[in-house]
């Protein structure tokens, strides 16, 4: 599908008006988050699932947006796919086509797709031709209707964001021992020992570099930990991301989850940790805590997609499975974030205090 054929197929399915009214917060995006000049810019989006248009409208609106600044912009496009399946050869066709010192954004509602020749890491891929992107992912189970989490998550004063995020980090950065408690029941003790603090903050200025939109999130791979986790907030598994209805806890000892409990929810995230311990190289690996991470983003909530959840101020998150692309040293074949409400959160034994 061409740009002409993707406007017409907007127009057929009424979402073509919508692209254009919300087209606006998207420039925002381009200059702040991108700062997008006279490069290159590569649109790569799908079509999404009948209701659940939001990829698409996202992809559009961007569109829309680039044409109004005049940029440079290339679109294309493929039917969703998951993450196991491979992107259309016209995506990675597109993807070696460009110059370095080009931009990427990718809105999906599932992933990109495997893409063998470009590499198992698309940041490493970014990394190597010099080039910038931003993706918002995995956005399939949402309504289009929902879009409008997303608009509102994503209009955030970014230069206040990454400068709380900043001082929350080198808060963060300067303690040895975290704690996490909740009235839901989680207990957590955090080894912060050489840790290396991380932040989705928007600003993806620079060639080479890259992340996920909304922004708002500072994380980071612990060192140890132990306790038990209580998600109350929403939950990614093998099926997607959902609200949680019933409360799922995870027993954690030495970094690793022992004990998954609870009611339908707990069930299918422990078949989801059972069916990627069968097709993992070192099964164990699925089952580590990967991530530690907390919510900065005064726009968002929670909406059962993870890509926003997780930035929402006022929850943290723990990740499970792979921490390798941010500096941790598990690799394996899955990152599935459990989102939790209203953490208590103290380091060295002191509370931790948000500027926000």
């Amino acid at each position: 599908m061409d740009e002409k054929e993707f406007l017409n197929w907007l127009k057929e399915e009424n979402l073509l008006v919508l692209a254009k009214k919300y087209s606006k917060n998207f420039i925002n995006v381009l200059k702040q988050c991108l700062d997008v000049k006279n490069e290159k810019v590569l649109l790569i989006g799908d079509l999404g699932y009948p209701t659940r248009r939001v990829a698409p409208l996202i992809t559009a609106a961007h569109y829309f947006a680039a044409k109004e600044l005049n940029l440079n912009v290339d679109l294309v496009l493929q039917e969703p796919k998951r993450g196991s399946e491979k992107a259309d050869i016209n995506i990675i066709k597109s993807l070696f086509n460009l110059p370095s010192k080009s931009t990427i954004i990718i809105n999906a509602s599932g992933k990109l797709g495997s893409m063998n020749h470009v590499g198992k890491s698309f940041r490493k891929f970014c990394k190597a031709h010099n080039n910038k992107f931003i993706s918002t992912t995995s956005i399939g189970s949402m309504d289009t209707f929902m879009i409008n989490s997303i608009i509102k998550a994503l209009s955030v004063d970014y230069h206040g964001l990454q400068k709380e995020d900043s001082i929350l980090k080198t808060k963060i950065s300067l303690a040895k021992t975290m704690t996490i408690q909740t009235r839901a029941g989680t207990d957590l003790k955090i080894d912060l020992t050489g840790i290396k603090m991380h932040s989705a903050d928007g600003d993806y200025t620079d060639f080479g570099k890259g992340g996920n939109l909304p922004a708002g999130e500072v994380y980071f791979a612990p060192n140890n930990i132990n306790g038990k986790l209580v998600i109350d907030g929403s939950t990614r598994n093998m099926e997607g991301t959902v609200l949680i209805q019933k409360p799922i806890t995870l027993i954690i000892q030495d970094g690793k989850i022992v004990s998954i409990q609870g009611d339908e929810e707990a069930k299918l995230l422990e078949k989801s940790l059972k069916a990627a311990e069968k097709r993992a190289k070192y099964p164990e690996r699925v089952w580590i805590i990967g991530e530690v991470g907390i919510g900065t983003n005064l726009k968002a909530q929670l909406v059962g997609s993870t890509i926003i959840d997780e930035k929402a101020y006022g929850t943290a998150h723990l990740g499970i499975g792979s921490n390798y692309w941010f500096g941790g040293n598990n690799r394996t074949i899955i990152h599935y974030d459990q989102v939790f409400k209203s953490p208590r959160i103290k380091l060295d034994g002191k509370p931790l205090r948000f500027n926000f």
